[in-house]
């Protein structure tokens, strides 16, 4: 997994292990990803179908994509589709994806990089293999999470972030067990390079076989646990979870996850997802690419759509 990694991960700077007071983060309730297909036909886990969207807010949903070896001829991505009132966050373990939207932005991004869109008052965008991927195959995986924009920041002017793999902040618990990659938000006095509207944190964490991790994660967030691949527990009940599957914790000041002795042939770590944030609270008018506060507003965003105010594609 070519995602940022270190080889002597005692050279990282250390999470401070929970105090005395400090409450543990209780399981609420572990789901199973349905699997689907998205875009021209690249394999998704939908990880967070069948949560309620009360426990998710700020954030709406989240794709795994792949892990999927592809043959030559093979790899896919999406068409031109358009967005408003949040944002996308790409991040990619393994593969390389281009992106270019209507507004200038874009780019490529790869192990270990993140783009992260703010789709804001709408624009157009495409994700796609480059060229030469698709003519020699090879291994794509990664992420998409929607976050979801406050009312007041929903017709905002869209902005691109591209986030380099060697900018995450790199963290390691107090045994230095597991690496903590840390793309956007806050973790224990280390900021990660993502700027937010929605105050939150999103970390990547691989736990070698055995290892514990005990995360100090901000009170005022929730917090969701995914699993990209391996075998494990959440909580202090330990309570299983494994590839495809998502935690909802309740309220505290830390939240647990164990890696199981035994992992996958493939993978032989347990490596997850984990992210949180300010709930918004607000009303919520979600449809197709449009998430806005009222069935008015997803209306207007599509006849803008439909009369060109959201830009026009490169070149045509």
């Amino acid at each position: 997994m070519p995602a940022q990694t270190v080889a002597d991960l005692t050279v990282l700077s250390r999470l401070r292990a929970p105090g005395l007071g400090d409450q543990p983060r209780p399981v609420w309730s572990v789901t199973t990803a349905p699997q689907g297909y998205e875009g021209e036909g690249f394999p998704v886990r939908r990880a967070f179908a069948g949560i309620d969207l009360a426990r998710l807010d700020p954030f709406i949903m989240m794709d795994q994509m792949g892990e999927v070896e592809y043959a030559p001829g093979e790899p896919k991505g999406t068409p031109w589709h358009p967005h408003r009132g949040f944002e996308t966050v790409t991040y990619i373990i393994d593969g390389v994806f281009d992106h270019q939207d209507s507004h200038g932005g874009g780019g490529t991004i790869t192990d270990g990089d993140t783009q992260w869109m703010t789709a804001g008052s709408g624009l157009l965008h495409i994700e796609a293999p480059p060229e030469w991927l698709v003519q020699q195959g090879g291994l794509f995986h990664g992420i998409q999470l929607w976050v979801n924009l406050p009312r007041t920041a929903k017709m905002t002017d869209p902005k691109y972030q591209d986030i380099r793999g060697g900018e995450v902040a790199l963290l390691t618990t107090p045994d230095a067990g597991v690496l903590v990659r840390v793309i956007a938000g806050e973790l224990d006095g280390h900021a990660g390079p993502g700027s937010t509207y929605t105050p939150m944190t999103l970390v990547h964490a691989t736990l070698e076989p055995g290892s514990r991790l005990e995360l100090p994660w901000n009170v005022d967030y929730n917090a969701l646990v995914y699993v990209l691949n391996g075998h494990g527990s959440v909580g202090v009940d330990a309570q299983p979870i494994r590839t495809g599957q998502t935690a909802v914790l309740g309220a505290g000041d830390f939240l647990t996850i164990a890696a199981d002795e035994r992992q996958e042939s493939r993978h032989k770590a347990l490596d997850v997802v984990v992210l949180g944030g300010q709930p918004i609270r607000e009303p919520l008018a979600w449809a197709g690419p449009f998430v806005m506060n009222t069935k008015a507003e997803v209306m207007a965003a599509y006849e803008d759509f439909q009369k060109g105010r959201f830009g026009h594609i490169p070149g045509h």
